[in-house]
């Protein structure tokens, strides 16, 4: 006999099969037998797996929503935490782009000052060259003894610093 399984009203107690424990409650008349038979399906209902998993389920659509609630609040606080994450990002990054083209702005100043001072230290030199090559011939040092280099020989030869 199967749990639900609906008994036949001609059975008596004695032809019932043997159901361990339950086998020495007495059903006499069709109605016992009718109960017995109700609380047989009850049983094989509440025993089935099913039954517990879907009592223990089961949670109030409150907690739910409360969880949700949460969630959401978290969310959120974590979407406003990484906003203000990311304009502090972007603000140090547009800092730092400030403070490099500033620089690179110095440099190149710096650079073009350093350019213009190297050109009026060659026109210097030229000057200085052309002063030394017409006082050789009436200097009364023995020219012999001073060697020059063979650039500063021609003073209009555009050279290179040493």
């Amino acid at each position: 006999m199967m749990p639900g399984q609906i008994l036949d009203p001609s059975l008596t107690a004695g032809s019932l099969p043997s159901l361990g424990p339950l086998a020495g409650i007495s059903a006499t008349t069709l109605t016992d037998q009718l109960k017995l038979a109700q609380d047989f399906r009850n049983l094989g209902a509440m025993l089935s797996p099913l039954h517990f998993l879907g009592r223990l389920g089961k949670r109030p659509l409150t907690a739910i929503k409360g969880e949700m609630d949460e969630d959401d609040e978290r969310r959120r606080r974590r979407r406003d935490k990484n906003k203000v994450a990311a304009a502090r990002c972007r603000n140090r990054k547009k800092e730092r782009t400030d403070f490099l083209q500033r620089e690179s702005e110095r440099l190149e100043v710096v650079n073009t000052d350093l350019k213009s001072q190297i050109e009026e230290l060659r026109m210097e030199r030229q000057q200085l060259m052309v002063m030394l090559n017409l006082h050789r011939p009436t200097c009364i040092v023995r020219t012999d003894s001073v060697k020059t280099p063979e650039s500063e020989a021609n003073p209009l030869e555009e050279g290179t610093l040493p």
